[in-house]
């Protein structure tokens, strides 16, 4: 039995909501997973009178493809999709069906205009908290576009697939046998890379704004959420909802909900905008500002918006270590996201270069799937809370070095290893390795108001006890400001300061 009983008795009401018959095609042979996906199609096909299967000779064994009985959707799970993929299996199942995607009308429309063929494979880890949304979204082409198939792959149960295409990063994105892209995506972002993005025209004849916000982080849906709450004519844009919160894995600091993941999170914040009249315009980059009378925002595809004010709420990315190797390793060997790479290193030696929160967290997390996690941390002590330290120092296959500057990631095909120097002594050490993380804090999304607004020397937006810049009428939130602590919570209350702040701007000016 694959799926508990609690998970059944949810499962058979999700599929209660199944519009029309479902034919699963299975292609098994003798190993454990063909084994675990006969149980998984069996129990399905007991949930539901609408789901039959049958056998097939599909391109992967063991796998299964999800189909209406007279039509082939294009949709195939090679490997068990459970763990974070169990979401996308019951969509899949429901989309295929009949039940129309979550998706909106114009992006929908850019799917089915798509010509050419379009053969998408997404290798994942089960473990892969952003990989979901890629398969979800391919999926979601596969439904709406009859030229475009996906099968999602478990790199687990294909090692030599993905060994052979030295694939070290998920999710990773192959579009008709070539690399296509790694990391989150969205479905507007992969329809971007392929050259198909929202005309400029559908922005000509907004009204000008009240308050429009950019960003779509905890600090920009907040802000969203307290603009519009007071009657007044908000907009949002942003090229992804939940920011860098969709990076992140486990959320424990988070008053009042004792635990959570980040996409989880993402979601709830768009939902929750999504409550209110807002004009959400996503996926969207702003390319510059300028005031006026009003505020000009010119987006990257030629648009302009009008607004009386306007929060800046961009946010933060990783900060790279910028030395020699970690560009070109990229994806090969240097990762980012220890919760969806991890996996990919099981049983070899790793570094993870920062002492903070997230390294230490990293490593502590890696220490249980690799061989053995070296910590470099620039400075003499950790920064680290002193709980993750004493579980770091408890762990048996963990070597911290302390004062450490690291030179160059070296490598071949794919990473090979690490040089560093002893701060202290000057002296020059290398170590033999194959996977560096990179978890040295985070650098402000603001290169883009260069010309426009002052920032500080680490590229934060200086801002008031209001939220306010010394722009009139501009506002800024969350990571992307001179604030002294980046926390969810903190960036959540900036933005509904900054909200109430230009709404007071508002009735004063």
């Amino acid at each position: 039995m694959i799926l508990d009983t609690e998970i059944k008795n949810q499962l058979a009401e999700y599929l209660k909501l199944l519009e029309g018959d479902v034919l699963i095609k299975v292609s098994v042979g003798d190993d454990s997973v063909s084994k675990d996906i006969i149980s998984l199609v069996e129990e399905l096909a007991l949930l539901s009178p609408k789901i039959k299967t049958e056998e097939a000779k599909l391109p992967r064994t063991p796998s299964f493809s999800i189909n209406r009985t007279d039509k082939d959707m294009g949709i195939t799970f090679a490997g068990l999709p459970l763990g974070h993929e169990f979401t996308s299996l019951v969509l899949a199942l429901l989309q295929v069906s009949g039940r129309p995607p979550k998706v909106e009308e114009h992006v929908a429309k850019q799917v089915k205009k798509l010509k050419g063929e379009f053969h998408f494979e997404t290798y994942i880890s089960l473990s892969c908290h952003n990989c979901p949304e890629v398969v979800q979204a391919l999926n979601i082409m596969s439904v709406l576009n009859p030229n475009v198939t996906h099968t999602m792959i478990d790199g687990a149960a294909f090692k030599d697939e993905v060994e052979s295409k030295d694939i070290m990063a998920v999710p990773a994105i192959y579009l008709n046998g070539e690399f296509f892209g790694g990391g989150r995506m969205t479905l507007e972002e992969i329809l971007a890379k392929l050259d198909v993005t929202p005309d400029a025209s559908l922005f000509e004849d907004k009204e000008p704004f009240d308050v429009l916000v950019i960003g779509g982080g905890p600090a920009g849906a907040s802000a969203a959420i307290y603009a519009a709450r007071k009657g007044i004519r908000t907009g949002i844009v942003a090229q992804r909802f939940g920011g860098q919160v969709r990076d992140t894995m486990a959320i424990e600091n988070f008053i009042s909900v004792k635990q959570t993941e980040g996409p989880k999170l993402a979601a709830a914040l768009e939902d929750h905008v999504r409550e209110y009249d807002v004009d959400i315009m996503c996926p969207q980059r702003v390319k510059s500002i300028e005031k006026k009378d009003i505020f000009l925002i010119e987006l990257e595809n030629g648009a302009i918006l009008k607004s009386k004010t306007v929060i800046i709420a961009t946010g933060a990315r990783w900060r790279n270590v910028n030395v020699p190797g970690e560009a070109e390793f990229k994806n090969k060997g240097v990762a980012y996201c220890p919760h969806c790479d991890g996996p990919l290193y099981k049983g070899k030696r790793v570094a993870v270069i920062g002492g903070g929160n997230s390294g230490i967290e990293a490593a502590i997390d890696l220490a249980g799937v690799v061989d053995h996690v070296t910590v470099m941390e620039f400075m003499p002590e950790l920064k680290a809370d002193l709980v993750l330290q004493e579980r770091l120092y408890s762990l048996p296959n963990v070597t911290v070095l302390k004062n450490v500057q690291t030179k160059e990631i070296t490598g071949d095909s794919k990473v090979n290893g690490i040089t560093y120097v002893e701060r202290d002594t000057g002296i020059e050490k290398h170590i033999d390795l194959e996977g560096v993380f990179v978890q040295i804090g985070l650098v402000p999304n603001t290169e883009w108001l260069e010309d426009f607004l002052e920032r500080n020397p680490m590229g934060e937006i200086p801002v008031d006890k209001y939220n306010a810049t010394k722009i009139p009428g501009l506002f800024a939130a969350g990571d992307c400001t001179d604030s002294p602590n980046k926390q969810i919570i903190i960036s959540m209350g900036s933005g509904a300061n900054a909200a109430l702040g230009a709404f007071d701007y508002l009735i004063r000016n």
